[in-house]
């Protein structure tokens, strides 16, 4: 089947856009609603709770890769025998997911109060947020998420988006009135529980009218089923590395520092996982298109594609860096108020974190689209041994200046210069040397404007959202200004300009 990449990705990025202003709003409001009405606790005990079930969903094995990326080649020869197999081994894999996640989530429950320093809300029980919790994420496994399998291989996932988006209205609503009306944290989970399981049934339901000769039925051949069972060992290590430098990172507040601490990280966590979703959006629309690009193109051709969403990536990474350092404060006391804010020096590094966890995200969306998993698992599971190990020892001592500076130091010394080898020598089969000054010069100049841009910011007289709107205006007009200077000349500039209007036509 020829996929149109192009015209795809558009469409999956405008509803992923769509999708994302609602996951970015609507928790937004949700958490400045929680911290008003139910106290800066229960963001905690979110927060946790959340991290909690990140860290059980390492049973998923990164199961859903390793069955997209079999069927990118079974869509593209629309073999269906074949996409019919793969559609119940996948419906397999996923109902022993969901089996797993609800035993060991169970057999976790003693220790729960161990996890958790600091006081706790008198009028709810850890166990019974838990386990509403827990029940939410096995259903997720349980009831069609097979299915969504077929969206993502033919690069349809704004589908999904809809789906998502449509039913995540009536909870946002159902939600604000049990936290105005009811002040209940029991009902408000339990809306999302409900939801959940109506997202899943309703997609299914479109998913069938939309693929009727795709159901689940005949099985692999032995060797296939072997190539799927290595990727999927293989990215159980990936998905282990992703969760330790992510949710244990909120475990760990959790224990040694406490919710109220774990609340302040969370909330600067959240305004920058945000923007982070944004950028992803390019990954999520264009892995795709861009496995499929790498079975039926050149290598040439594929490097070139790389230079040019790198180029793309790298720009916006660097305005967004600019805009946090000089918005975050502003934007933070504005929402939550100085006596829930952190200091700058931790903002700063909150600033860091985004930036070079944004560049390694460049190499991984060409990781996950070629398959390497097996080649790059060492390196997945040394960067988050080196984050577990050094929050652990230093945290007690450097609070969260120790958390945040572990995961930046797991991924600027160890996870990307692996990762930019690991790519070049696999995948492009071409020496990284040019690449890797490229992002040097780039990571360079980065720094320069963006202390810049935050110097003047801070000499700015002005508060509140006046301080806001200037933090934005000085970031935004100094960053691609900078930018623009420095790559006006090159060739990926032009061709970057002529993307972006491609995307934007496509979309209509």
């Amino acid at each position: 089947m020829k996929i149109d990449r192009t015209k795809n990705a558009a469409r999956n990025m405008k509803f992923g856009v769509l999708n994302k202003l609602y996951t970015i709003l609507v928790p937004f409001l949700m958490r400045t609603v929680m911290l008003r009405v139910m106290g800066v606790e229960y963001l905690g005990l979110g927060g946790l709770f959340h991290s909690i079930m990140q860290t059980l969903n390492i049973a998923e094995l990164g199961v859903n890769s390793a069955m997209v990326f079999t069927m990118y080649r079974a869509v593209a020869e629309d073999d269906t025998v074949k996409i019919r197999a793969l559609m119940k081994q996948y419906r397999k894999y996923y109902r022993l997911i969901g089996l797993f996640i609800a035993v060991v989530g169970v057999a976790l429950v003693p220790f729960l109060p161990r996890l958790v320093t600091g006081k706790i809300p008198d009028d709810v029980s850890l166990y019974v947020i838990y386990l509403l919790e827990l029940g939410t994420t096995v259903l997720t496994y349980w009831l069609f998420s097979y299915k969504n399998c077929l969206l993502m291989a033919h690069q349809r996932q704004d589908v999904s988006s809809k789906v998502w988006l449509a039913l995540s209205v009536v909870q946002t609503v159902v939600q604000l009135l049990t936290l105005f009306v009811l002040h209940n944290y029991y009902a408000y989970l339990t809306t999302a529980l409900v939801v959940q399981i109506a997202v899943n049934i309703v997609t299914a339901i479109i998913v069938t009218k939309m693929y009727p000769d795709y159901w689940p039925e005949g099985e692999l051949e032995k060797s296939e089923l072997s190539k799927i069972h290595g990727r999927i060992r293989d990215l159980f290590f990936a998905k282990v590395a992703g969760t330790v430098v992510t949710s244990a990172d909120s475990i760990v507040i959790s224990a040694f520092l406490g919710l109220r601490v774990l609340a302040f990280y969370q909330n600067y966590y959240y305004i920058m996982n945000s923007v982070v979703g944004f950028l992803l959006i390019i990954s999520s629309s264009t892995i795709a298109g861009i496995g499929n690009s790498l079975i039926t193109e050149t290598k040439e051709k594929n490097y070139h594609d790389f230079e040019k969403l790198s180029f793309l990536m790298l720009w916006l990474i660097t305005v967004c860096t600019c805009c946090f350092a000089c918005m975050y404060q502003p934007f933070m006391q504005l929402w939550v108020g100085k006596k829930n804010m952190f200091d700058d020096p931790i903002m700063l590094l909150f600033c860091v974190y985004f930036y070079v966890y944004m560049v390694q995200r460049i190499g991984i969306i060409y990781k996950d689209a070629s398959g390497i998993w097996r080649d790059d698992r060492n390196r997945t599971i040394l960067t988050a041994l080196t984050n577990l190990t050094l929050n652990l020892v230093f945290v007690r001592w450097f609070g969260v200046y120790a958390i945040i500076l572990s995961t930046v130091f797991s991924y600027l010394v160890v996870g990307t210069p692996w990762l930019i080898r690991n790519l070049f020598r696999l995948v492009f089969e071409r020496s990284a040397a040019e690449y890797v000054k490229t992002l040097l010069r780039h990571t360079a100049l980065t720094t320069i404007v963006c202390a810049l841009c935050w110097l003047i910011s801070r000499l700015v007289p002005l508060t509140g959202l006046a301080a806001l709107v200037s933090g934005l205006l000085i970031a935004a007009v100094l960053s691609n200004a900078a930018l623009f200077l420095a790559y006006r000349r090159s060739e990926y500039y032009e061709q970057s300009l002529q993307l972006v209007k491609r995307l934007l036509k496509r979309s209509h």
